[in-house]
């Protein structure tokens, strides 16, 4: 008699051989750590073979586990493109991107406009953060895709631009001309310490006048000349300006723009956006997106 495998079994198999472990696996599939467990321990009882060695630190796929892989990935495509052609459906669902707060303006609104008209029943949920956040994010598999802004780029990551550091302040301010220099920054902005480091070198006294969680709180003391920020080049708030300080100020190393794509959720939708969000940062500030076609 004819014997079935558990395809959502399958997928979670497939997941924890990808993910490295069962933690991250979950988080992608939206499940609890017990419920993939359960369908891991259900899918080796049905075959009678052990597929994952969980005898050291992380998880390892068995001989058995490692043959199985390239068949189960083949099912769940052919299961997937049955769905997709049958029921029309295949570009629904949700895709969570994380992004800096200072690199949302001015590319994701346009990212986010475009990819709702190739694809308006896709929510993106959009998180803010800080690149270390989002990238604890990612490992644990909260996001789909990720952009950092960072001195190198990772395994697995892409450098979409780098862009030189600026000084920014409220446009006409004196700020930049204080002494000790006034910077503005969030606790966990990766630029505060370059930019500190920066001063130093250049033997220019500074303090930091204003600290905060909140970007809104650093943007607003900024604005209103109480202190002075720095941005990529092309990122700037247009409520800010770049700081004509004509080497008053020391010039500052430039940040990488880096795209996080997970593997095990890489569908023709998500590498879709992430196309979008390559055209739009590879225009430095200003993007120019054009038509992607549904895979």
């Amino acid at each position: 008699m004819p014997r079935n495998l558990d395809l959502t079994a399958l997928r979670s198999f497939v997941a924890v051989a990808e993910a490295g472990g069962v933690t991250r696996a979950a988080g992608f599939l939206n499940l609890t750590q017990s419920a993939v467990s359960m369908q891991l321990k259900r899918l080796e009882e049905s075959l009678d073979l052990q597929l994952l060695d969980r005898s050291g630190r992380g998880i390892a796929l068995t001989a058995a586990g490692e043959q199985l892989l390239g068949y189960a990935r083949r099912m769940l495509q052919l299961n997937d493109e049955v769905y997709a052609r049958l029921t029309h459906q295949a570009f629904e669902g949700e895709v969570v991107l994380g992004v800096p707060h200072d690199i949302v303006y001015p590319a994701i609104p346009q990212v986010l406009q475009r990819f709702n008209a190739e694809y308006p029943r896709v929510k993106v949920q959009l998180l803010s953060s800080y690149t270390r956040n989002l990238k604890a994010q990612f490992a644990r598999g909260e996001c789909d895709l990720i952009l950092t802004t960072e001195d190198i780029c990772d395994a697995g990551g892409e450098t979409l631009r780098s862009l030189p550091l600026i000084w920014v302040g409220a446009p006409g301010g004196h700020a930049w001309k204080q002494r000790p220099l006034r910077l503005a920054y969030e606790h966990n902005c990766l630029f505060r310490s370059t930019v500190q480091a920066a001063l130093d070198t250049a033997g220019i006294p500074w303090e930091m006048a204003v600290e905060s969680d909140s970007t809104r709180t650093i943007e607003a003391s900024v604005s209103a000349d109480l202190a002075v920020h720095t941005s990529l080049a092309g990122m700037e708030p247009p409520y800010l300006e770049r700081i004509p300080h004509n080497g008053a100020l020391p010039e500052l190393t430039g940040k990488k723009i880096n795209l996080y794509v997970a593997e095990m959720a890489a569908t023709p939708v998500l590498q879709d956006l992430a196309g979008l969000i390559r055209q739009a940062y590879a225009k430095a500030g200003r993007p120019q997106l054009q038509a992607v076609s549904a895979s």
